[in-house]
């Protein structure tokens, strides 16, 4: 179902993102002042997010840590509003049941890398700056070609290091935020994992 707006002018905000409302077809992300759209993603890539999804909250679990793993939420950060594949929350900001999430309530970002050039570009290169900006510690990013990757950064001097590369048909043991064991490409494998 398409859904008609009045033409819009100049630069956007998070406010009039936000008032757009839900759209399960695309993706609607503020970049600055720019309006990011983006379609819904693929079948690979929604069985890698629920994967790991559940993954990250048995790891959840089997700590007790006080996090919520949600999918597909607003992320309010300093400069924009992203709408990342997977986030870990603090367990109390979740419970307040928001439209957005702020970056301090923030203990994990997942991007799970596009096929399209442009999403590839957005994904690997133009969001990170924004994800440090905000401080958010832990940023990992799922490669899905040519075969499944699992990059895992942490936040140091303000700048994204690249501390693990986990590939396909190997279990990795990933320490932080908290310990979980990931092979990526069982992750994008059809039928039972």
């Amino acid at each position: 179902m398409s859904v008609a707006h009045d033409p819009h002018y100049g630069p956007w905000t998070k406010e009039e993102v936000l008032a757009l409302g839900e759209d399960r077809g695309q993706r609607r992300e503020l970049m600055g002042e720019a309006l990011l759209l983006s379609p819904a993603p693929g079948t690979k890539h929604q069985r890698a997010s629920s994967r790991l999804a559940s993954l990250l909250d048995a790891a959840i679990q089997a700590e007790g840590a006080p996090a919520e793993v949600l999918e597909a939420v607003n992320l309010v950060l300093p400069d924009g509003l992203f709408i990342p594949d997977i986030v870990v929350v603090e367990a109390a900001a979740a419970a307040e049941d928001p439209v957005t999430f702020d970056a301090e309530a923030v203990l994990l970002v997942v991007e799970i890398v596009s096929p399209s050039s442009s999403g590839r570009r957005t994904d690997r290169l133009l969001k990170p700056p924004y994800y440090a900006e905000a401080g958010i510690e832990h940023l990992w990013r799922l490669e899905l070609e040519p075969v499944p990757a699992l990059i895992v950064m942490e936040l140091v001097d303000g700048r994204y290091v690249e501390r693990t590369v986990a590939e396909a048909g190997h279990t990795t043991l990933i320490e932080k935020p908290f310990p979980v064991e990931v092979d990526p490409g069982a992750l994008v494998t059809q039928g039972r994992r």
